[in-house]
C-alpha cells in the first residue's frame, strides 16, 4: 500500500482508553461542585446521593421488578467476586471465558475458591465458547462483553430457566450499551468508569429475588472478608441497597456518576447511549472493509462488541514478525499518534493478541472516531517503513 498522506483533522478528544473511558462530552470539574464533600457518607445528604444513584441506575435500566441495586467496593472485579465468595459451592457451577478477565473467574473458582464440580469453557480471543454446554442444574458464571477480546454475547436461549441456580453475569462493558436480558440472570455487575465514562474503584451490584434466596438460605464453608458480606443474621443487608454502602466510597465520584446519569437521560437513556456506539462501530466496519492491511479480531459481526472494538493487523510483513516484533510494532504506532496527541491507550491488551483495541462506549463521540482512522494509516505506514 501507498503511504497515506497525514491527515489534518485531529480528534476532537484523543481518549479512546478501554478503561478509564473517556469522560463524557461537555464534562468539567465545576459540575461537582455539588458533590457531599467533607460529609460522612452516612449523613442524610449524603447517603441521599448514594441512594439517588441506586434509584435512578433501577430506573434509566428498567430493570425487573424486585431486583435490588447496590454500590459496593472494588470496581466490577470486587462486584464479582464478592458474589462468587458468597453464593457459590452449593451446586455445580459452569464458568465460561474468552478474554483476560473472564479468566480471572476461573481462576477465582477452580485456585481460590476450588469448587467441586466446577466445569470450564474457555474460547480463544475473538471466539465465544460453546454456550450450549451449560448444564441446566449449575449455577452459571459469564462475562457479557469481553472488553479485552471484543466479543459479546449475541444469544441467550442458553441460559433456561432455573430458580434453583444462580447466573452471574460480569457486564461492566455492556451495561448502556448492548441489550441484556436482566430477567434471566440473578447477579449483574458493572463499573462507573466504562460506559459512561465515570471514575474507578466503585462496583455496581444488581441482584435478583432468587440471587437473594440463595444469600438467605446457602452459608458457605470460608471465611467471608467484611466488603464480601452482603447478610446480617441470615438476612440480607438491605442497607446496602438503599445507600448504606459497606465502606466509604467516595462523594466525589458519585456526583460525577448522578452527572453521567443527567447526560444518559438526555440521549434518551439506554437506547441512545447504544446508538452512538453502534454508530462508532459501523464507521470501523466500514475503514476495515477498505483497509487491506487491518481486521477485526473477532470476525463474526453478530457476536462483535459494540464498545471495545479489537483489532488485528493482517499485512504480511507484520503477521511474519515474532510476537514481541508485532508487540514492538504497535508499541511505536501507538506512541507515534500519541505524540501527535490523536489518541491515547489504544493497543491491545496486554494479554491478547498484538494489535489495536478501540473504546467506542458512547462517550466517544463518532465523529473522533471518523477521525482517528486517517490517522492510523498514516502511523502504519510510517511505521512500517521503518522495517
Amino acid at each position: 500500500m501507498s503511504i497515506a498522506p497525514k491527515p489534518e483533522a485531529r480528534p476532537a478528544c484523543p481518549h479512546f482508553s478501554s478503561g478509564p473511558t473517556a469522560k463524557r462530552p461537555g464534562f468539567s470539574l465545576d459540575q461537582l461542585e455539588t458533590a457531599a464533600l467533607g460529609r460522612s457518607h452516612r449523613a442524610k445528604f449524603a447517603k441521599a446521593k448514594l441512594a439517588e444513584a441506586i434509584e435512578r441506575t433501577r430506573t434509566i435500566l428498567n430493570l425487573p421488578k424486585g431486583y435490588r441495586v447496590g454500590i459496593v467496593p472494588a470496581s466490577d472485579t470486587g462486584a464479582v467476586e464478592m458474589c462468587m465468595w458468597s453464593m457459590l459451592g452449593l451446586r455445580p457451577v459452569d464458568i465460561f471465558a474468552w478474554e483476560s478477565f473472564g479468566k480471572d473467574w476461573v481462576t477465582d473458582a477452580q485456585k481460590q475458591l476450588r469448587l467441586e464440580n466446577c466445569e470450564i469453557h474457555i474460547g480463544d480471543y475473538g471466539v465465544l465458547p460453546d454456550f450450549h454446554r451449560a448444564r441446566d442444574e449449575a449455577d452459571i458464571v459469564f462475562t457479557w462483553n469481553g472488553t479485552t477480546s471484543g466479543v459479546r454475547v449475541d444469544d441467550h436461549s442458553w441460559i433456561r430457566p432455573n430458580p434453583d441456580r444462580i447466573v452471574i453475569c460480569d457486564a461492566t462493558s455492556a451495561v448502556f450499551a448492548q441489550d441484556i436480558p436482566f430477567e434471566k440472570l440473578d447477579v449483574i455487575t458493572f463499573s462507573w468508569q466504562k460506559v459512561l465514562g465515570g471514575e474507578a474503584a466503585h462496583g455496581m451490584l444488581i441482584l435478583s429475588p432468587n440471587a437473594v434466596r440463595r444469600l438467605e438460605t446457602y452459608v458457605p464453608d470460608r471465611p467471608l472478608p467484611k466488603i464480601f458480606r452482603m447478610t446480617k443474621g441470615g438476612k440480607l443487608n438491605e442497607g446496602i441497597f438503599e445507600g448504606a454502602t459497606i465502606n466509604t466510597p467516595s462523594m466525589l465520584c458519585v456526583e460525577d456518576y448522578l452527572k453521567a446519569l443527567d447526560w444518559a437521560e438526555s440521549l434518551g437513556g439506554v437506547e441512545g447511549l447504544k446508538a452512538r456506539s453502534d454508530t462508532s462501530l459501523s464507521i470501523l466496519e466500514d475503514w476495515v472493509a477498505r483497509t487491506d492491511y487491518i481486521d477485526f479480531l473477532c470476525e463474526d459481526p453478530k457476536v462483535r462488541s459494540n464498545t471495545g472494538v479489537t483489532f488485528k493487523f493482517t499485512d504480511p510483513r507484520i503477521t511474519a514478525l515474532s510476537t514481541d516484533e508485532q508487540e514492538a510494532f504497535v508499541k511505536k504506532l501507538v506512541s507515534l499518534l500519541e505524540k501527535e496527541d490523536v489518541a491515547y491507550d489504544f493497543n491491545a491488551y496486554r494479554d491478547a493478541p498484538p494489535g489495536l483495541r478501540i473504546w467506542v462506549g458512547s462517550t466517544v463521540e463518532p465523529s473522533d472516531v471518523e477521525k482517528l482512522t486517517p490517522w492510523i494509516d498514516w502511523a502504519f505506514g510510517e511505521v512500517i517503513e521503518q522495517l
